[in-house]
């Protein structure tokens, strides 16, 4: 195996650009209330809801061949369904690699949004980083995408989710402590990082990341059908990985809750609502649009640039996973144990379900299951995880909207 393979050229080992900003909520945390609960926790902010757009839906399962009653999953998928979405696929090769992980970034909102590329992904990992904020750790297998970004900084919690997923990762730098565990684990061919061969886009076989607007934010962006070419270019394994894991059925679970509003706030600002949309029978992103300065929250959709369209997802599942600091702010590391298994509250189909996630080994991916220990069932398309912390307050402001504040012990 080549050590570093894939690094393109020079690897700019640097300081991890963090944006500055609030730090998270220090409040007592609240029990998290069961499923099915009647609400009796005040609103905790004024919060400006948006009210529900519609927006065409990029993952739906194919009406032929026919989605069979019992599902797909945990394992056994058929060669032409992505493990990571139950979904079929109209060319099975575009399963026979591995998938591509992107840091992307959506901090400051001023320049950075619209993001591209988020429409594609098939799994996507929001969790907090630094002074506030929260970064994505995009996954793309199913589908490729011309542009995704703008690229930005790893963090700690990337170590566990390339190891689970396989991936070819790319980033756009990060704190040499955190550059070390990467660099030194046995993925480090699988690192794809901006060096002295990187040009303007659009992205290549040869620089699969790329600056766009060098004049003004000069952002980084990455193709994942180049980031595979380069990869294999550079004799790198990426063939068709066991994903296997995750349980899919279009039926929609009986018990639950309505939950139409998910509202997670990790700091005054940055914070997140999904909104049910009946109409295409998706939770749409809505991402914040201003500091809160007590005056409540608020909101504005969040868009994919590459094709103007709303940034939705047909599973929310809030994770609560173990967060320490490796260094204390200012220049704060938190590490999140991706790895166990622990509570989780996973929305599909306007409903709510009180499970678990579970990950047990480190090349396993997250999978979830109900209290007793039986599969959970995903609703095929896409997943968007937001991981907060296991002390965060979780509460029901009003009907039908559940609000997690995130919380580090």
């Amino acid at each position: 195996m080549k050590k570093l393979s894939v690094l393109l050229f020079m690897v700019f080992i640097m300081t991890a650009c963090s944006s500055g900003g609030p730090t998270p909520t220090e409040e007592v945390a609240n029990q998290p209330p069961k499923i099915p609960a009647s609400p009796t926790q005040p609103k905790p902010t004024a919060t400006t809801v948006p009210p529900t757009e519609t927006a065409t839906a990029t993952f739906t399962p194919t009406a032929t061949p026919p989605y069979p009653v019992e599902g797909f999953g945990p394992d056994n998928f058929p060669m032409d369904v992505n493990p990571l979405t139950g979904l079929y696929v109209a060319n099975r090769r575009e399963l026979d690699k591995r998938p591509v992980a992107l840091k992307i970034n959506v901090v400051p909102r001023t320049g950075t949004r619209p993001p591209w590329g988020l429409s594609s992904a098939d799994i996507v990992f929001d969790y907090y980083q630094n002074n506030g904020y929260t970064r994505f750790h995009t996954i793309f297998y199913g589908e490729d995408t011309d542009l995704a970004g703008s690229i930005r900084s790893a963090r700690f919690p990337d170590h566990f989710l390339i190891r689970m997923y396989k991936s070819i990762f790319a980033y756009g730098s990060a704190d040499p402590l955190i550059n070390e565990r990467l660099f030194g684990a046995e993925y480090s061919d699988r690192l794809v990082l901006e060096g002295g061969g990187s040009g303007l886009c659009p992205p290549t076989d040869r620089a699969p990341l790329c600056r766009f607007d060098p004049q003004g934010y000069a952002f980084l962006l990455g193709g994942t059908s180049e980031i595979h070419d380069y990869a294999q270019n550079q004799g790198v394994d990426d063939n068709r990985q066991n994903l296997d894991g995750m349980y899919f059925n279009v039926e929609t679970p009986t018990g639950g809750q309505t939950a139409k509003n998910v509202n997670i706030r990790y700091s005054r600002d940055s914070y997140v609502l999904w909104k049910y949309d009946l109409s295409n029978e998706k939770y749409m992103r809505y991402q914040d649009d201003s500091f809160d300065q007590g005056e409540g929250e608020t909101f504005a959709p969040l868009i994919d640039r590459n094709n103007n369209e709303r940034v939705s997802a047909d599973n929310v599942v809030v994770i609560l996973m173990e967060h320490s600091y490796y260094r204390k702010p200012p220049a704060e590391i938190v590490e999140i144990l991706v790895s166990g298994s622990g509570p989780a509250y996973a929305f599909r189909d306007g409903k709510v379900y009180e499970v678990r996630w579970n990950i047990p080994g480190p090349d396993r991916v997250l999978y979830l299951t109900y209290l007793d220990g039986t599969p959970f069932p995903y609703k095929p398309g896409n997943t968007w995880y937001q991981v907060i912390g296991q002390s965060s307050s979780i509460s029901e402001p009003e009907e039908d909207t559940w609000r997690f504040e995130f919380l580090i012990p």
